[in-house]
């Protein structure tokens, strides 16, 4: 029954356009395998643009498709070896796209085809490498799902372009991938997977002239750019790393359509201004070291960094709009000594929270210019323990009463009942809110952060008829030194005096570095029942 109520509370959020696409395509799936229907997997683009009006779309010549300063890829492949995700592979012969032995997200990363686009690959290695995932496509279910088509359309695309290459054989597969992409588009999921299904139609449009497949992806960024990005510039889905990838490929996008004459450049008002914001909530959200808080399902070494977007967007003539962060949730206080991100915002989108955590009031502090008080991080999308743990209350510098999450988080990307924060006060120098998360056991987290020169003050109150056992929890990088004496916790020489508490206990944790990297750190549990207060002196 209590798995019963967890599927309902998870459901119930979903917009109704997913739960009947989610029906459609599994009886048209169903359907179609019954009757053995498949997709042509190779198009004559020659023949295939009947869609196209002349006055529209642009020459299908490939000569006539410019981009320029795309930024390069890290070094993911080299001599027969893949290594993603912090994991390496060597293929002996033919690469298996399909290779499950470091999970799904890595064979993800395997058909996206981004090492095509680091600066070392060779175009004999680059060209070797599709010719031989065009040889396997018909048996490869992964390379064919959705997500990883959009990305690798446009690193495909990227490739061919850098190097000058037309061959009609690849152009032949592309376009076959692309008609495949808009019999598939992501409507079940929406979210970023939707965006990255419309950037690869656009650029796919683009390159074959196509206006059919260019039209449906220009009706998707015109429909979720608006909704997807917030006003104050963030990323609705509340993850800075994923904010970067759709920052990144909107860059792109600008690239193309202000490089190429084709469909009137009628997205670039729409592309700019929205880069333009989201460039402005980068700028307000990155530390001055050039990290990003990594909260949420954020890690290191997945997306571009906010130097390289900055760069990239400054060559294309895209400066940031800067606003007070706002609707995203986060906070971002600047002192001399040190800078916090404070997150009050809802898990978010309420449809699609895959890639939040029960995190709601949690912080991260960096001190002198480095970490300090730091996330869980994230090093696996797998659905396991070590996944649970990561999005769990417990993972974050945030309030735990009891066992009891804040936010069911629940398999790798589901959320059942979820916390809201209400009676949210700012001023210049100080935020205090409550969230709803415990309201099912009849009590109420409300914290108060206050912002000083020197120190950050913390004070927790849970607010029930009855006495709960709560903890408060704060994880520290691992090259942070940290002991306990008496009421006082002594990190790096800092001094955090804690007064209300139970107990007071310090334990190792796995903090992860990056997918699959884990480093072992410290982390203090702090047991109260109504009112705590921490003051870090930083």
């Amino acid at each position: 029954m209590e798995k019963i109520f967890l599927y309902i509370n998870t459901v119930k959020f979903l917009k109704t356009e997913q739960v009947c696409y989610r029906i459609y395509y599994i009886a048209r799936n169903l359907l179609r395998r019954l009757t053995g229907y498949r997709y042509k997997l190779s198009i004559d683009s020659n023949l295939s643009n009947s869609n196209s009006s002349d006055s529209d779309s642009i020459d299908a010549d490939l000569k006539e498709l410019v981009l320029e300063n795309t930024i390069s890829r890290s070094s993911s492949y080299a001599n027969g070896t893949f290594t993603f995700l912090n994991l390496s592979k060597k293929f002996d012969g033919s690469v298996d796209w399909q290779y499950s032995g470091h999970g799904a997200l890595w064979a993800y990363n395997l058909n996206y085809f981004d090492y095509l686009n680091q600066s070392d690959i060779t175009r004999e290695e680059g060209l070797r490498l599709i010719y031989g995932f065009i040889e396997k496509l018909p048996g490869n279910k992964t390379g064919l799902e959705p997500y990883p088509t959009s990305l690798r359309i446009i690193n495909w695309i990227k490739f061919l372009r850098r190097n000058k290459i037309k061959d009609k054989k690849i152009d032949a597969s592309l376009h076959a991938q692309g008609m495949i992409l808009t019999d598939n588009i992501e409507y079940h999921l929406l979210g970023n997977h939707l965006l990255e299904n419309a950037f690869a139609l656009v650029f796919a449009g683009y390159y074959f002239g196509d206006e059919f497949i260019y039209q449906k992806g220009k009706e998707i960024l015109v429909k979720e750019l608006p909704e997807q990005v917030l006003p104050d510039g963030g990323h609705f889905e509340l993850s800075p790393m994923y904010h970067q990838i759709i920052l990144e490929r909107i860059l792109d996008c600008i690239n193309l359509v202000q490089n190429n004459e084709g469909f009137r450049r009628e997205l670039n008002r729409l592309l700019s201004e929205t880069a333009e914001l989201m460039l402005g909530w980068l700028k307000n959200m990155t530390f001055r070291n050039g990290d990003i808080p990594l909260v949420n399902d954020s890690a290191n070494g997945i997306a571009a960094t906010s130097a390289e977007l900055f760069d990239y967007a400054g060559k294309l003539g895209i400066k940031e709009k800067v606003l007070p962060l706002g609707e995203s949730g986060y906070r971002k206080i600047e002192r001399n000594k040190y800078e916090a991100v404070v997150d009050v915002g809802p898990i978010g989108p309420d449809y699609q929270p895959g890639h939040s955590h029960s995190d709601t009031f949690s912080f991260v502090l960096y001190a002198d210019g480095k970490p300090f008080i730091v996330d869980t991080g994230v090093s696996t999308y797998e659905s396991n323990e070590r996944r649970l743990s990561e999005r769990g209350t417990s993972a974050h510098n945030t309030v735990r009463i009891e066992n009891t999450e804040q936010s069911e988080v629940w398999e790798s990307f589901r959320v059942g009942r979820r916390a809201s924060v209400r009676k949210l006060k700012e001023a210049p120098d100080s935020i205090t809110a409550e969230h709803t998360g415990y309201m099912r056991i009849g009590a109420v987290h409300r914290r108060e952060f206050e912002f000083h020169d020197t120190k950050v003050v913390i004070s927790d109150s849970i607010i029930s008829n009855r006495k709960y056992l709560s903890f408060a929890f704060l994880h520290f990088h691992p090259e942070v030194n940290v002991n306990v004496e008496n009421n006082m916790v002594i990190a790096d020489g800092k001094q955090i005096i804690i007064t209300g508490y139970e107990n007071i206990e310090m334990n190792d944790f796995d903090y992860a570095i990056g997918f699959n990297r884990l480093l072992k750190a410290k982390m203090v549990k702090v047991s109260f029942y109504k009112n705590l207060t921490i003051e870090i002196l930083v």
